[in-house]
């Protein structure tokens, strides 16, 4: 049994953060432990909520807690995202560091959440340079999006070429594999959006139909990595884990303009979390 320890946001409204990530993790196979960071009434999306930032004092006690239980030591995996508190960072990487320290097969798949395209950033101050300077050379995986890559590596993607830079330049800073979870490229159909994986063996990009989902639905990110990560766990395969995540995230989407809702309907959509109905096939770009 894979288990994966999630320090994620989360919210009692809608799916984002680890009530994005920790259903998919369920649904093929992984325990999970989940310990977050924020408990909000819903998504900052939506521009107005309520709830509360816990401290870092906080979190560390209830991974003290997981600690105590022998939680730790049965970790395949750390996943991470959107943190409240820049001041949250240390606690995150002294649970990376104590995971690994138990079990060094274990990865840590960092989402360095900070911000979007159209939108910039969007998490408090010094959030950004903890993630540049301290979680990104730490983590073996990344799952930023096009505006958190172009942060990440100090480039302006435009185009396929611009963009392995931009991995190959994060990737130089310390992970194994960068996954970008939403690119748009003037080289490429306007009429899809593709993701693209970075590796020491190589790079592949897959791409999808764009749906008009208005208003965006948040937290396909959160969902995205956590089944890139999950299947990348089972198979062992970058790629083989990059189709899966893309065909699942898109029957999400699918399902969630069916339903003309602003939540990802992760739950409608549930099956093909595990066996998408329609597959899309990654090309080895590089």
């Amino acid at each position: 049994m894979t288990t994966i320890l999630t320090i994620q946001s989360h919210v009692a409204f809608g799916h984002v953060g680890n009530r994005a990530a920790v259903f998919p993790l369920e649904r093929l196979g992984c325990e999970t432990i989940a310990v977050n960071t924020v408990q909000f009434s819903n998504h900052t999306g939506y521009g107005a909520w309520t709830g509360t930032v816990f401290p870092p004092d906080h979190v560390a006690e209830i991974l003290a807690g997981v600690a105590a239980r022998g939680g730790l030591a049965g970790c395949d995996a750390v996943l991470t995202g959107y943190m409240g508190d820049a001041a949250l960072g240390a606690v995150v990487l002294d649970a990376v560091v104590r995971v690994k320290g138990l079990n060094p097969r274990a990865v840590w798949c960092c989402d360095p959440v900070m911000g979007d395209v159209g939108r910039g950033f969007f998490v408090r101050p010094g959030i950004p340079e903890f993630f540049r300077d301290r979680a990104v050379p730490l983590a073996d995986i990344i799952t930023p999006n096009q505006f958190e890559l172009e942060y990440l590596s100090g480039r302006v993607v435009e185009d396929l070429a611009g963009a392995l830079e931009a991995t190959a330049a994060v990737r130089a800073l310390g992970p194994r594999l960068a996954l970008v979870t939403s690119l748009a490229r003037r080289d490429a159909p306007a009429d899809r959006i593709e993701m693209l994986l970075d590796t020491p063996d190589g790079a592949w990009i897959v791409a999808t139909p764009r749906l008009d989902l208005t208003p965006p639905a948040n937290g396909a990110g959160d969902a995205t990595a956590a089944l890139f990560l999950a299947k990348l766990l089972e198979t062992g395969s970058p790629a083989e884990a990059l189709g899966h995540a893309a065909s699942a995230i898109y029957a999400v989407f699918t399902a969630t303009a069916a339903a003309g809702r602003r939540e990802l309907q992760l739950i409608a959509a549930q099956e093909e979390l595990v066996r998408p109905r329609r597959l899309f096939v990654p090309e080895k770009v590089r």
